[in-house]
């Protein structure tokens, strides 16, 4: 597999097609990046659109893809074999210091997607990391066995997998942040790592301004170029294309 070019569309073949939810299917496509976890993707269906997705993996290139719009809805029409079109990878991806040993990871939703790479590249790097999942529903969750996985291998890192459901069809009943408080309560946590809709996003740097515990936020928002020239993602002064779409925040805020 060859490396494609970032800022120019690559053809990919589609390798393989899973379905997560009735809403949600990951892609998997015949070609490798070099990228950081955090880091997304602009997939391209020609003579219609062009939108950003978070990598789940980078070698094969993996997307994670909600049906939630025309782009979307055509997307999961594509079957085994058939073609797409990505440039990339763009943007600041997740970076965590080799000083924190105890680490959370928390995805809300669709947000899950960049955090299960995260994980993996953490193994024999951290000691202790805590993934927090969350969803209005059970059927919304998503990843979830990967992540058990993760908590069953035996090795120098220790994962540990709690889900939270605003219905209380799994896990913990409400909200994932509700289930973060805790541990940064206990300071069992020296690192937060998410990844997830705007308002679990601030309330996270509530918390960890709150508790003085330095915290990277991916951030969502409409891309266009992803050249940071169009201006479409600005967010708090920052282009989410160019500076994110994951921002550090100090232990002081």
């Amino acid at each position: 597999m060859t490396l494609p070019p970032f800022h120019l569309p690559t053809r990919a073949t589609i390798l393989e097609i899973r379905e997560e939810n009735p809403r949600t299917r990951t892609f998997v496509l015949d070609t490798c990046l070099e990228a950081t976890p955090g880091q997304f993707v602009m997939a391209w269906l020609p003579r219609f659109d062009e939108k950003p997705f978070s990598l789940v993996s980078p070698e094969p290139v993996t997307l994670m893809v909600a049906a939630v719009g025309p782009f979307t809805r055509l997307l999961h029409e594509k079957t085994v074999g058939e073609s797409l079109w990505i440039r990339g990878p763009f943007g600041q991806g997740f970076q965590v210091p080799a000083d924190q040993r105890r680490v959370a990871l928390v995805g809300g939703g669709y947000g899950v997607a960049p955090l299960l790479w995260l994980a993996r590249r953490l193994r024999g790097q951290a000691q202790e990391v805590t993934v927090l999942l969350g969803a209005r529903t059970a059927q919304e969750l998503l990843y979830t066995d990967a992540f058990q996985a993760l908590a069953q291998e035996t090795g120098p890192t220790r994962f540990r997998l709690q889900v939270t459901t605003e219905d209380g069809s799994a896990g913990q009943p409400g909200l994932v942040t509700s289930a973060l408080e805790p541990l940064l309560a206990r300071g069992d946590v020296e690192g937060i790592y998410a990844c997830g809709p705007h308002g679990m996003l601030e309330a996270l740097a509530r918390l960890a301004r709150q508790h003085r515990v330095p915290a990277q936020l991916s951030w969502e928002a409409y891309m266009r170029c992803a050249l940071g020239l169009c201006g479409s993602c600005e967010h708090d002064g920052a282009l989410l294309c160019l500076d994110g779409p994951v921002l550090r925040m100090g232990s002081e805020g």
